[in-house]
């Protein structure tokens, strides 16, 4: 076996094991896992081994963000998919109230996607400077989700990005500076409560296998 190839299959399985971990694959979180999954050939290695294991590469928003699913369903399986997504659905609040106070506080006409920086620094001195701002923090940080007991805005905005961090909705680049960016999850997440408005007639359990099939989970 040539260097070369031994060298591509170390990538793929490291790549494998992100996937299987239950990561999501972007250009921000894993510049080189993503080109490796745009490439046809990589991607076929990698589907090809999941598939072995009942399961397959997964996508959204318009194939810039990859992840891991079930290739078949059976009762396993569709425990897991729908216990996933109840948890998604018990996070939803919390998120989708945080991604409003970032676009009002940072004063952004869109809402918060893939390689937005947020500068928590700059935030932190908006919500501190306006009082509507700082009940909206003191709300969102107090959610189980992130679980914060503070009154202090500096404590309570850096629990949640911190937090927001281990999720994988953001990531923080440079460890000496307080700057933040968000990562294709986000873009991931709008899809799921597009999703969930489309089909609001449904249970969770059968929103969670419609969206597995829709290639979301």
């Amino acid at each position: 076996m040539s260097q070369d190839s031994e060298t591509t299959l170390v990538g793929t399985s490291a790549l494998i094991e992100r996937l299987l971990k239950g990561q999501f694959i972007c250009r921000i979180t894993d510049e080189d896992g993503w080109r490796a999954l745009k490439n046809p050939d990589t991607r076929e290695r990698v589907e090809t081994y999941l598939n072995q294991i009942n399961r397959t590469i997964g996508s959204a928003s318009e194939g810039e963000v990859f992840f891991c699913g079930y290739q078949q369903l059976g009762d396993r399986e569709r425990k897991v998919i729908s216990s996933q997504f109840k948890d998604i659905c018990n996070a939803l609040i919390p998120l989708v109230e945080w991604l409003v106070l970032v676009q009002e506080g940072s004063g952004q006409d869109a809402p918060l996607s893939e390689g937005v920086a947020v500068r928590l620094t700059e935030l932190q001195t908006r919500i501190e400077d306006t009082p509507a701002f700082r009940e909206q923090l003191a709300k969102i940080s107090h959610y189980r989700l992130f679980g914060s007991t503070s009154s202090n805005v500096d404590a309570q905005i850096k629990l949640v990005f911190k937090r927001l961090v281990e999720l994988g909705y953001l990531t923080k680049p440079n460890a000496e500076k307080q700057i933040f960016i968000a990562t294709g999850k986000l873009d991931y997440l709008y899809e799921v409560i597009r999703f969930i408005d489309e089909t609001e007639g449904l249970s969770l359990e059968a929103q969670a296998e419609t969206v597995t099939q829709r290639d979301l989970i």
